[in-house]
């Protein structure tokens, strides 16, 4: 059997699973005909609000020509033998999902390295079920963090404590995780980076490892000496408090890595 006629078998396989996926129909029928008045005007403005994410979730036609084309590329460097029909326990709920963020192509394409992990004899071992509900909790920014981490292990994070002279050992935390990881990352909401690292370790993809710190030389002052932080220190001086700095580690978990291994690094594409 050629390669092509291997992929495509492998690819009707796949579409099969699409067509189990329920198209839910009628997704954006307004309120029920028998409610008043009022409720009937309120349910039109609802309907029109929600009028363009119809547009956006994808139908049968639309998963059905991403496999076809964007699967079936990065698969297109594995030997016809290696690949195999995806587990359903792993293809069904992320191509169900694709309906919803097939318009992200940022999120589609850990669905598509997903889904060419798991039709990959070699790497089908890493494509866990539970893959597909963690990108689903995932921001196009933080999809974007974590490609930072498929080519570094760890990055330096900081904490800004403040203090009083007669009370040394007790302290406020006037910054928590503070990092330039969103900036490396290209983030496109770049104040919300804080909250992005909090609920990458949230899902285990991250951690925040406290009392230690990169030794290279050089690591944490552009974080410590950063001009975003001056209006920070300004305050703590003028309430007569001075500021120390926490030194810390943002490091991927070996749960991390598997997910970064499926999802995020791409197979060589011809």
């Amino acid at each position: 059997m050629s390669d092509d006629n291997k992929i495509a078998q492998t690819i009707t396989a796949v579409e099969g699973l699409v067509k189990a996926v329920p198209v839910y129909q009628d997704l954006l029928q307004p309120a029920v005909k028998e409610i008043g008045t009022s409720l009937q005007t309120v349910a039109k403005c609802v309907n029109v609000a929600l009028s363009p994410i119809s547009v956006l979730v994808w139908g049968y036609d639309r998963i059905q020509e991403f496999i076809n084309t964007r699967v079936a590329e990065k698969l297109a460097g594995v030997p016809s033998e290696k690949i195999v029909t995806p587990k359903p326990e792993v293809a069904g709920p992320a191509l169900e999902a694709l309906r919803y963020t097939g318009h992200n192509d940022t999120l589609r394409e850990l669905y598509a390295n997903l889904l060419a992990t798991a039709m990959d004899a070699d790497t089908i071992a890493n494509a866990h079920p539970a893959f597909v509900e963690i990108i689903k909790n995932l921001s196009p920014d933080e999809a974007r963090i974590m490609r930072l981490f498929a080519v570094r292990q760890r990055f330096p994070i900081i904490d800004l404590h403040t203090y009083y002279d007669e009370k040394p050992n007790e302290y406020a935390v006037a910054l928590v995780n503070y990092s330039h990881i969103g900036k490396e990352a290209g983030c496109e909401h770049l104040h919300l980076t804080q909250a992005y690292v909090d609920n990458l370790c949230r899902v285990r993809l991250l951690e925040i490892q406290n009392g230690v710190s990169i030794a290279a030389p050089g690591i944490y002052e552009p974080l410590e000496s950063d001009l975003e932080l001056d209006d920070i220190k300004l305050n703590v001086e003028k309430n007569g408090c001075k500021f120390q700095f926490n030194r810390k580690i943002l490091e991927i978990t070996i749960w991390g890595r598997q997910f970064n291994h499926a999802c995020v690094v791409e197979k060589n594409i011809t």
